[in-house]
């Protein structure tokens, strides 16, 4: 009997996992690729979620931060309509230079051009010139599934995983009318259909010499995390406003 109530019990239970995955088009028990340990707390199973896409508010920094866990153990990515990203910006985030491929301008067929880079790249980040249709998404999404891509999108996305936004920025290093911004803590807010309320975490993004940090308390220096170790809401109907403070982002434009 005993047996017989555990196996009805299991095949609940997998019956109940392959309604939830028909419903959300997605495995739930997808491969995550790494990410900063910082950040892992505020995605879904701690990392990207292959074959998931991800709607960000745009931010550079936020960009390169999820990109470097990934390039830092081997996976290739793509950084489409970005003409922004400099190389050495990119390098001091924690990005593997030779595994990364820049499109600064995509044209008019950026969709397409994004549905070709996901064939072969395990992270594709983009940021849309247009609004997404629904019906394009869901065709993008069959081919992230296929191909086991994870999508960072600058922006607002149908049916994303989670939605990372910042807010209540603070930058150092300006004295009195003069010196440099060094540094900005700024407060990370995810949401997920996979939660019931929103996550939040307060760390440095970008960091003193770039990369990540967690916020220090009184008295310490931030720990700095510019090479990660291996091993989050926009609304459905606005893209996110940028950065409270535009980030300027040096060094040599990567064509």
């Amino acid at each position: 009997m005993r047996a017989n109530v555990s196996n009805q019990g299991a095949a609940s239970l997998d019956a109940l996992r392959a309604q939830l995955e028909r419903t959300q088009g997605r495995r739930l028990d997808a491969p995550v690729l790494p990410v900063h340990p910082i950040l892992a707390p505020l995605l879904p199973g701690g990392g990207l979620r292959a074959g998931s896409a991800y709607a960000l508010q745009p931010s550079a920094a936020l960009v390169m931060a999820l990109m470097a866990g990934p390039s830092q153990t081997g996976a290739w990515c793509a950084a489409i309509g970005m003409p922004e990203l400099g190389a050495e910006a990119v390098e001091q985030a924690g990005v593997d230079l030779e595994r990364l491929v820049l499109i600064p301008d995509p044209g008019p067929r950026w969709l397409a051009v994004v549905a070709t880079v996901a064939e072969v790249m395990p992270v594709v980040a983009v940021r849309p010139p247009a609004r997404v249709t629904d019906a394009d998404a869901a065709r993008l999404a069959a081919r992230l599934r296929d191909r086991g891509t994870a999508l960072l999108v600058q922006g607002w996305w149908p049916q994303a995983e989670a939605t990372l936004s910042l807010s209540d920025p603070a930058w150092s290093g300006v004295g009195r009318g003069h010196g440099h911004l060094v540094d900005r803590e700024v407060t990370v807010t995810s949401g997920s259909r996979r939660w019931p309320v929103p996550r939040s975490a307060r760390i440095v993004l970008p960091a003193r010499g770039g990369g990540i940090a967690a916020v220090a308390a009184a008295g310490e220096r931030p720990a700095l995390y510019a090479v990660p170790a291996p091993d989050a809401a926009p609304e459905p109907d606005a893209v996110p406003a940028p950065d409270a403070v535009p980030e300027r982002i040096e060094g040599k434009r990567a064509g």
